[in-house]
């Protein structure tokens, strides 16, 4: 899936001009935790989160440091701050630049900028334009949506099955499967053998009960020390 499958289309933004209290209530009003800040010519140029808004003077809530802390700390920090706290535009408190994707951007790309930078949400921009944005709820939300899409089980062969099941755990870096036997009946595997810890043991499991054609799966791996060579 891609960008454009799961993203929000309407998305509620403001002007560089629009001011902090604006913000706030347009949040509050639609029940949203960030907006992005947008150009009369549709250009994105930022974004507001809550997390922008935390350090507010009005709230009481500015940073304070001691005298000896702030000697240590950047002046363009310490600046940035008081602009961030004592501001009155959103363009004072956005946040910029703005990590974006396209809309042909694949779904692991999305989830992987969401992590490596620690946001929550990245717009949406096509032609220079921004046309929705995607959330990490959205993201759960393509979970369920897929579920209902699931492939019904298919029916492989059990020797078939047996030597698929072999050679994808012989692609997994974390496997051993020169340490487990496989039994499979009917589509029902019995794991048996040794692992080296419960995570592998539950990689194992969960990449055999993902497998087409398994529609069962008994777990009987043990965990303990492998000793090569024996």
């Amino acid at each position: 899936m891609k960008a454009a499958d799961v993203m929000v289309s309407n998305v509620v933004t403001v002007g560089p001009d629009a001011s902090v209290q604006d913000v706030a209530k347009i949040l509050i009003r639609n029940h949203i935790s960030a907006l992005p800040v947008v150009e009369p010519g549709g250009k994105i140029v930022g974004i507001v989160s809550e997390g922008d808004l935390i350090h507010r003077v009005e709230a009481g809530t500015e940073r304070h440091r001691s005298w000896w802390l702030e000697l240590f700390t950047g002046k363009d920090l310490l600046a940035r701050e008081f602009v961030k706290s004592h501001g009155r535009k959103a363009a004072d408190v956005m946040t910029s630049p703005v990590i974006t994707v396209g809309p042909d951007t694949a779904l692991a790309t999305v989830a992987f900028l969401l992590e490596k930078h620690r946001i929550k949400r990245v717009p949406v921009v096509k032609d220079g334009k921004i046309v929705g944005i995607v959330s990490r709820a959205n993201l759960v939300q393509a979970i369920v949506r897929l579920g209902h899409r699931m492939p019904q089980t298919v029916s492989v062969e059990d020797s078939a099955l047996h030597d698929k099941i072999i050679s994808e755990l012989q692609s997994k870096m974390w496997a051993n499967p020169s340490n487990i036997n496989l039994n499979v009946k009917n589509g029902t595997v019995e794991l048996w053998g040794i692992v080296e810890s419960e995570l592998e043991k539950n990689a194992v499991r969960v990449a055999v009960e993902v497998m087409p054609g398994v529609r069962e799966v008994q777990d009987h791996l043990a965990i303990g020390r492998v000793i090569s060579g024996l």
